[in-house]
């Protein structure tokens, strides 16, 4: 282990950061909504100096066989290599794909987006929501922070126009995206023997497990995900799931205010 990781490592042990946060600490949040007007919807969210940015496109397509009356939700990362020196030019690699697979999943699994509302002719034409997540710069937490400028993108999200039969992009309608709730993910790490909130770049290489936990606007749970290589006991699950829920709660309210 090189000598910043068992740095880290002690301090947690410590219950303490190089950046002097608490473990369960996050670190400052700046939410942009609606900054790319040709997009039905977006946000930009810098965590720390941590900045990604989500966009929503919606079209007309043909719903999936098994869901004929059910509008469809697909979801996408990419990650510039401008952002980071780890991510290189090329087709998505394991990284960018787990991270777009988490987001989903917390978006479906918590229902935000009531699908069966998308439904424009069952079995032919559905409303098609397409989430395109883009790194800008890379100091820790992907996950959290593609999450929320996704859930916030989505949140702002309203219908192109549609008319006989075409979407017409150039022009939007005030209808918005039928979102039920505003899903938040909230990572915990696994550092030593700690877990804490919201990992730098640093402390995510230090790292040896983490566990991302979505919370519905009423506190529910509505997913889990589990990352590394290292087991992580029922205890630790339990905090996580406090935190996330806490946690959740703090990020909402400045949802509202951006």
């Amino acid at each position: 282990m090189k000598i910043l990781q068992q740095s880290i490592v002690s301090l947690a042990a410590k219950g303490m950061r190089l950046d002097g946060r608490k473990l369960d600490q996050i670190r400052d949040i700046v939410i942009e909504a609606s900054p790319i007007e040709k997009a039905e919807g977006s946000a930009i969210v810098k965590l720390g100096r941590t900045k990604v940015i989500a966009g929503v496109k919606i079209g007309v397509g043909q719903p999936f066989s098994d869901r004929p009356g059910s509008g469809v939700l697909m979801t996408g990362a990419e990650f510039s290599p401008i952002s980071s020196p780890d991510f290189e030019p090329g087709p998505p690699r394991d990284n960018s794909i787990e991270l777009a697979r988490v987001v989903d999943r917390g978006i479906r699994e918590s229902q935000a987006i009531d699908l069966d509302k998308l439904c424009i002719e069952p079995g032919e034409k559905v409303w098609m929501v397409f989430v395109d997540i883009n790194i800008l710069d890379n100091f820790g937490n992907l996950i959290d922070a593609a999450a929320l400028a996704s859930a916030v993108a989505l949140s702002r999200a309203v219908f192109p126009k549609y008319e006989d039969g075409a979407v017409i992009f150039t022009e939007k309608t005030k209808k918005k995206l039928p979102v039920a709730c505003l899903p938040i993910a909230c990572t915990s790490f696994k550092v030593g023997e700690r877990l804490l909130l919201d990992a730098t770049r640093e402390e995510e290489e230090a790292a040896g497990a983490r566990i991302t936990v979505t919370t519905r606007d009423d506190g529910n749970v509505a997913a889990i995900q589990k990352g590394g290589e290292e087991g992580i006991t029922p205890a630790e699950i339990e905090h996580a799931l406090d935190m996330a829920v806490e946690k959740g709660k703090e990020i909402r309210k400045l949802v509202k205010q951006a």
